[in-house]
């Protein structure tokens, strides 16, 4: 099966030679594995469309990345596609988080650790550890710009 424009990426990962030529054994293997791993990231950024609470663009940016090793054709399909490929461009050119996706991801952290402090936790270690964990992410989203200037 040809991918067409494929072979401007050589035949396995793109490195830091211009040329490309030297492709090693484990570029052929990671291949096959980013490809993969591409397209189980699409898969679960449609089933993030329909499904409350799975996120949708984290996942197309990880197919998108992969794509990005491994096939022109498949990464420029994605990024240019007209339902998926905006929020894409976006994080891209302008590093910009939806305000719909931030009140998302930041209501699932909040319920995750209520559960997790009412529901699951003995003492306060278990919530101060995933509070540990979930505060970073929290502020990296809550400072990125929601619409691109």
């Amino acid at each position: 099966m040809s991918f067409g424009t494929d072979t401007e990426y050589g035949h396995g990962l793109m490195s830091d030679d211009p040329t490309n030529e030297n492709v090693t054994a484990s570029s052929r293997l990671a291949r096959p594995f980013l490809l993969g791993l591409g397209w189980i990231a699409v898969g679960l950024g449609l089933v993030g469309v329909v499904v409350p609470g799975l996120p949708t663009t984290p996942f197309l940016l990880v197919a998108l990345w992969a794509f990005s090793r491994t096939s022109k054709r498949f990464h420029d399909w994605l990024y240019n596609h007209p339902r998926l490929g905006p929020p894409l461009r976006d994080w891209r050119q302008h590093g910009v988080i939806p305000l719909k996706a931030k009140i998302l991801a930041i209501a699932t952290m909040t319920v995750s650790l209520l559960w997790i402090i009412f529901g699951i936790a003995e003492d306060w270690v278990l919530p101060a550890i995933v509070g540990a964990c979930l505060v970073p992410p929290a502020i990296f989203i809550l400072t990125r710009p929601s619409q691109s200037k």
